[in-house]
């Protein structure tokens, strides 16, 4: 006998039953599904070739857990095996090949004479049903495959396990998976975090947790839900002669069957069948770590028998794991494209679902207080959708004594700008417009339509500008020449003097639309034309308190706070100053700021329908030169409803609240010298 393989195997064993506490008892697994199969099979493989090592306490020898906690414990007449575990078609194949040597069959022409039955392995919490005289009298978890703990009351709870069976049968025990509904999973867990309670881990977790509570009533608010999956004993009725016909014979008496169960008469349309599942396992309301494959006849289950732990006539197609355990190398900040600084963690890299995971974002700064990663941390992780991996906690037990909170840096990472963390959020952002990291973005909104409207700066050509270090601002854009542009990828000579010329023009767009181009956050188009209305240059409005901000109508304590921030950064007053040297309008233009007085001055104003001769930003561009306040709701603070052909139901709702109702004519005579320009403007 191996010394080295007698003490790996005791290790083992150590390490599987601490991780079975942690699993069954506290409900909180330090390891992913995949990482813990990985220990039983070694030690299995280890105790099949020295079968002198095996003891009667190994976790190969026994199910589960022991029972445990306040709740009655109940014996299980038939126990509740487990099932190995197969991970790919290869190790599916060979156990296909054990059960036809267990059925003393051949393995070639006569394998397809075995029919099998697929059906998905839901990812929940294994439960016995008890049934007598058609009404349920007991329900049992499956604690260590032998005793488990009764939770009838809380099984009671579940809407769709029937408390009395559709049909009169004497006895009947099922076996099925409760489950957590993931949409209501996710639900829960946003409540416990806003609580400030810790999430579950995942809805396998919550579906265990909620079985065990002592207070049914507490148990009965949890939305679970059960899959019946087996048909142990049967009295007082003809019990089937095969598994399929069993579910359908649960369906028939009321009990809530999982129906994508497929019959297959070969091996390959099981393989199909898990492929298929595999594949669309996101699609279903609930999680499923894999499939089940079952003989069907009862009497070849019967004749393949079973081993200590698990039968010879089932096993499970274990998809690829959704979780795994790593080490968080380090923490970086990543700057995007609006600005807004992201921590994330560089992982040792793990395989998980297929693919290689090395990083995971950590969201802001509060996600990472929250859940407390750190430098050196070993984590679980998992893959969101079998796409998105993220961190789902830290396992305290194993962080390393030296380790130290994460602290968000002050300084953007990309460019060295001030970070600033706005009050109520959980998102820091650099405000530079200029940052490298932001600054496409920032030349990409400075272009668009509403703003500057460069036609032919597009998304493409913007890359390559920065790529190849022509722009670094958007003031560069203004020192573009025609010979570097015409170089570029799909320009050529006339795009070039194209794009120029565009620019150029841009240099004379309105006061209010440079404001809007500027990407300051919160400041629409709405909003940067209040601005040039109540601010008659750029250095007024970047001299402009928080006060005098907050006096323009519309204009709140969060975006008064949005446009000083924006301004205090060095950088945006730089990028000011070059648009000024590159020509751009940065006041309004002659008298226009000081509004006369008129039959709109101080008046709120709402337009419905259409006038013709005007479009509607054109009216609301009169109404605002002549001191009117444009809204685009409907209420009691409403002074006058400008109606035009086709108002909807703006009309009837004015009607209904005594709103003052002006027409398209008495708005043309009203309107007076700006309309009368306007219609000499439109012939």
């Amino acid at each position: 006998m191996s010394r080295e393989a007698e003490a790996r195997a005791e290790a083992l064993r150590r390490e599987i039953w601490r991780h079975r506490k942690h699993y069954y008892v506290d409900d909180n697994p330090l390891i992913a599904d995949g990482e813990y199969d990985a220990l039983e099979r070694e030690l299995r493989e280890i105790e099949t070739l020295h079968p002198e090592l095996v003891t009667p306490d190994s976790p190969t020898q026994r199910v589960g857990a022991e029972a445990i906690g306040d709740l009655p414990t109940f014996g299980h007449a038939v126990p509740m095996l487990s099932l190995d575990n197969v991970n790919s078609p290869e190790e599916l194949k060979e156990w296909h090949d054990r059960l036809l040597r267990a059925l003393g069959r051949p393995e070639a022409a006569e394998a397809a004479a075995v029919p099998l039955v697929a059906e998905l392995k839901i990812d929940g919490v294994s439960v016995s049903l008890i049934y007598e005289d058609g009404t349920l009298t007991r329900a049992v978890t499956r604690g260590d495959g032998l005793t488990g703990e009764e939770v009838t009351s809380n099984v009671r709870t579940i809407p769709t396990v029937p408390l009395r069976l559709l049909e009169r049968v004497g006895f009947l025990e099922a076996r099925g998976e409760v489950y957590y509904p993931l949409q209501a999973f996710e639900a829960m867990n946003r409540e416990r975090e806003e609580a400030g309670e810790p999430p579950f881990a995942n809805p396998r977790n919550a579906a265990a947790g909620s079985l065990r509570l002592l207070d049914p009533r507490l148990a009965a608010s949890r939305p679970l839900d059960i899959f019946v999956w087996g048909l142990v004993r049967i009295e007082g009725m003809t019990a089937p002669a095969g598994h399929a016909e069993g579910m359908a014979l649960l369906r028939r008496l009321g009990l809530r069957v999982n129906p994508h169960i497929r019959r297959c008469e070969s091996l390959e349309e099981v393989e199909a069948y898990c492929r298929e599942w595999r594949d669309k396992r996101e699609t279903l309301g609930y999680e499923v770590d894999g499939c089940v494959v079952k003989v069907d006849p009862i009497d070849l289950q019967e004749q393949a028998g079973a081993t200590a732990r698990a039968p010879r006539w089932a096993c499970a197609y274990k998809f690829p794991a959704r979780q795994a355990t790593t080490r968080v190398r380090q923490i970086e900040v990543q700057v995007g494209r609006t600005g807004a600084l992201t921590p994330v963690a560089l992982l040792e890299p793990v395989r998980l679902a297929g693919s290689t995971i090395a990083r995971c974002t950590l969201h802001n700064e509060e996600e990472v207080r929250r859940k407390d990663v750190r430098v050196g941390d070993l984590v679980l992780i998992e893959k969101g959708g079998d796409v998105i991996p993220k961190i789902v906690k830290v396992i305290l037990e194993e962080r390393p004594p030296a380790s130290a909170p994460f602290e968000m840096p002050r300084a953007c990472p990309a460019c060295g700008a001030a970070v600033v963390r706005p009050e109520g959020e959980v998102l820091s952002r650099c405000l530079n417009a200029s940052c490298p990291k932001r600054i496409k973005e920032s030349i990409l909104h400075f272009a668009g339509r509403g703003a500057l409207d460069i036609e032919g700066l597009g998304e493409a050509l913007v890359d390559q500008l920065i790529e190849r270090g022509i722009v670094r601002t958007i003031a560069d854009l203004y020192r573009l020449q025609a010979a570097p542009l015409a170089d570029l990828e799909r320009m050529g000579e006339k795009s070039a003097r194209n794009l120029l010329e565009q620019i150029d023009r841009s240099r004379s767009v309105p006061f209010e639309r440079v404001i809007f181009a500027l990407g300051i956050r919160f400041v629409g188009e709405r909003t940067a034309q209040l601005l040039a209305e109540a601010f008659r240059s750029v250095d007024d409005l970047m001299a402009a308190s928080p006060e005098e901000l907050m006096k323009v109508h519309e204009i709140g304590e969060r975006v008064a706070a949005s446009i000083r921030q924006f301004f205090e950064q060095p950088e945006n007053r730089r990028l000011v100053a070059g648009l000024r040297a590159a020509g751009l309008t940065l006041a309004t233009s002659g008298p226009a700021a000081a509004k006369r007085a008129g039959p709109f001055t101080g008046k709120t104003c709402v337009v419905t329908g259409s006038i013709e001769g005007y479009t509607r930003d054109e009216i609301k561009r009169i109404l605002r030169q002549q001191g009117a306040r444009v809204s685009e709701s409907l209420s009691k603070k409403t002074d006058i409803l400008i109606c035009g052909a086709d108002p909807g139901a703006k009309l009837g709702r004015a009607v209904t609240l005594g709103v003052r109702v002006m027409d398209a004519e008495q708005f043309r005579l009203l309107v007076g010298t700006d309309g009368e320009k306007h219609g000499e403007a439109h012939g």
